[in-house]
């Protein structure tokens, strides 16, 4: 193992968007097998501090690696693009129209129902942003295009969690807490 290895690499896989989950969660654990601290006890501190560096390098790869829009925005970074989203805040006029139209729904929604069917449709956009990262990346080699398309599932994801703590606050209100 390398420590200069990108994850890719660094797992075996293809560096590309598309990915196994469980390949991923089957080598990471397989990876941490061999680099646990505990296997070097005998070995010195010296060796058991290389294999928790070792460790935490692995951790962080996988971290990237398993989720979506960690891995999209790492790829466009290898080549060339990274997605700088706290410096760069411009979006499509379409998308901004559809938050400011979510946004206005979670103001006005007063019951789970319609938490519901936000949540729905902001899954919805989510599945359509990572097919379009795929097709970005792994297809057209696109990296300047889903650069935009990681910014625009950064909104979606964020968005995603405003809906779920909304749905939290009603679960929480009803449980009378």
């Amino acid at each position: 193992m390398n420590l200069q290895s990108n994850d890719f690499e660094l797992f075996g896989l293809a560096p590309q968007f598309a990915q196994d989950r469980s390949a991923i969660d089957a080598r990471w654990k397989d990876l941490q097998r061999e680099a646990h601290p505990d296997k070097f006890a005998t070995r010195g501190a010296a060796a058991q501090r290389v294999a928790m560096q070792w460790s935490v390098r692995i951790n962080e790869a996988y971290q990237r690696l398993k989720d979506g829009l960690k891995r999209a925005a790492y790829l466009c970074e290898l080549h060339g693009e990274p997605v700088n989203a706290e410096n760069n805040t411009a979006m499509a006029t379409d998308f901004l129209l559809q938050q400011m139209q979510w946004r206005e729904a979670l103001e006005e929604a007063r019951g789970a129902a319609e938490l519901e069917q936000l949540s729905v449709q902001v899954a919805s956009a989510r599945r359509e942003a990572l097919e379009k990262c795929e097709r970005l990346l792994d297809q057209q080699q696109d990296y300047r295009g889903a650069v935009q398309e990681v910014r625009a599932l950064m909104f979606i994801e964020r968005f995603a969690s405003d809906v779920e703590a909304g749905l939290d606050r009603l679960d929480a209100a009803d449980r009378g807490q």
